[in-house]
């Protein structure tokens, strides 16, 4: 069975996947497993696999028992010595994991890399986990993970109106951005029945107040993360941005663990469906 998404392709066969570099990658019975994205080390849980893993990126937080095992560093910065030294006999990893000499020295070393899809859509995350499901011959699993992701993304209530959202994240008070479109935040704004209130610009941008006072936000999302970070929800409420805006004025700052907004992951279908009763609630 062959999956495509906006020109990306998991083949469904038993040990194999197809990556986003076009290379079929398979292995019989993976069973020291390295995966470089916090989204890629859910989908290893989801399918009951995580015994498989030998190590994982700094970016897996969820679940919390992936926090215990062993780190090789955040997935964009990873060196390929810190990962051979697990004994890895596959790496699953981001389409943005790096740098790209890192993974090339992997695959020189003789471990197969399967590099698999960011983009944040229901369609790639459903691929994502059907390719993950694949490598690892849990292919019955991810259909159930997939089938479940469905039905939590059927149960999203549109909103009439559609409050407008806005994304804070980042590390701290001095690094904090908001995100534009053609972000993971702007989709799952969407998916969740909101209205992105930020349409100006690509990406991320710092967080000042004339980021904010213009869109006029009627809903503030960030991360559990970030609100730790600044000392609870009266930290955010209190920055001089957020403080200006119509969903402060209104007690609407709506905070979601990290992966859970962000991982278009297993979890999509929650996350989308949690963002969305938070939108609905007056």
């Amino acid at each position: 069975m062959i999956v495509s998404w906006l020109g990306w392709m998991a083949v469904a066969v038993a040990g194999t996947a197809q990556g986003v570099d076009g290379q079929s990658v398979s292995v019989a019975s993976p069973q020291r497993v390295v995966t470089l994205g916090g989204t890629l080390t859910e989908i290893v849980y989801a399918l009951g696999a995580e015994d498989r893993l030998a190590g994982v990126d700094a970016s897996s937080v969820f679940p919390a028992s992936a926090r215990q095992l062993p780190q090789v560093g955040y997935y964009r910065q990873v060196g390929a010595e810190g990962i051979l030294s697990l004994a890895p006999d596959l790496v699953i990893a981001s389409e943005e994991a790096g740098p790209p000499a890192a993974l090339a020295l992997l695959e020189q070393a003789g471990v197969p890399v399967l590099r698999l899809s960011s983009e944040p859509s229901a369609g790639a995350a459903v691929a994502r986990i059907e390719a993950v499901g694949a490598v690892l011959e849990r292919s019955s699993q991810a259909t159930a993970a997939a089938a479940a992701l469905r039905r939590a993304l059927a149960e999203v209530e549109p909103l009439d109106p559609s409050p407008t959202v806005a994304f804070v994240f980042g590390r701290g008070a001095g690094s904090l951005v908001v995100a534009g479109t053609g972000t993971a935040a702007e989709a799952m704004i969407r998916l969740g029945g909101g209205t992105p209130a930020i349409t100006g610009y690509e990406g991320y941008k710092p967080l000042t107040p004339e980021a904010l006072v213009v869109a006029a936000p009627e809903v503030i999302v960030s991360t559990t993360r970030v609100v730790e970070g600044l000392g609870g929800l009266d930290g955010l409420a209190a920055l001089p941005a957020v403080a200006a805006t119509p969903a402060a004025a209104q007690g609407r700052l709506v905070v979601l663990e990290d992966l859970l907004f962000l991982g278009f992951g297993p979890r999509l279908g929650a996350g989308a469906k949690a963002l969305n009763e938070a939108l609905a609630a007056p």
